[in-house]
């Protein structure tokens, strides 16, 4: 089974009420089990919602436990996030996920970058609360970005598991 951000797999659950839909991803999916998630609905947060980013006061920041995450109106939806992420991370304890496909550059589900902060645009290295807490927990997390490198590490992984047995 493999978590999955449900805005990539066509559900309204986007921060504007819209979608990411990823055929690519939709296009492998038939062939591994899913659960869709979306952190942010999971940590109580309403669709259409504000789009909100990870704070970042500076470099020493980044990939540290201490975060907060705001709306552009600067309002404080830490506690959201964190709640969204254990919800996530229970749920795949209970699923016993190994790997998840995450919304990257999402404040909640990015895996390899997030928007700064600043409600600009720009883009730093870094992960969204649930993936860090994902990723943290042992779960292999891609973005929708890295689907190729995901095909190629999971049919690895069963090659591998079939000759170790």
């Amino acid at each position: 089974m493999i978590l999955v951000s449900g805005c990539l797999l066509g559900i309204n659950c986007k921060y504007n009420g819209g979608n990411n839909k990823c055929e690519k991803l939709l296009d492998i999916l038939d062939k591994y089990g899913f659960i869709p998630v979306c952190p942010e609905q999971l940590g109580g947060m309403t669709t259409p919602r504000k789009p909100n980013e990870i704070i970042i006061k500076d470099e020493v920041d980044q990939g540290t436990d201490c975060i907060r995450v705001a709306d552009k109106e600067g309002k404080d939806n830490t506690k959201h996030f964190l709640r969204g992420a254990e919800e996530t991370l229970n749920m795949a304890k209970k699923f016993n996920i190994k790997y998840a496909i995450l919304k990257e550059r999402s404040p909640s589900c990015g895996s390899n970058f997030i928007y700064d902060g600043t409600f600009t645009g720009k883009v730093v290295k870094g992960m969204g609360v649930t993936a860090k807490m994902l990723s943290d927990n042992g779960i292999k997390v891609y973005s929708e970005e890295q689907i190729d490198e995901f095909i190629q590490d999971i049919e690895k992984f069963k090659i591998d598991k079939i000759h170790s047995s």
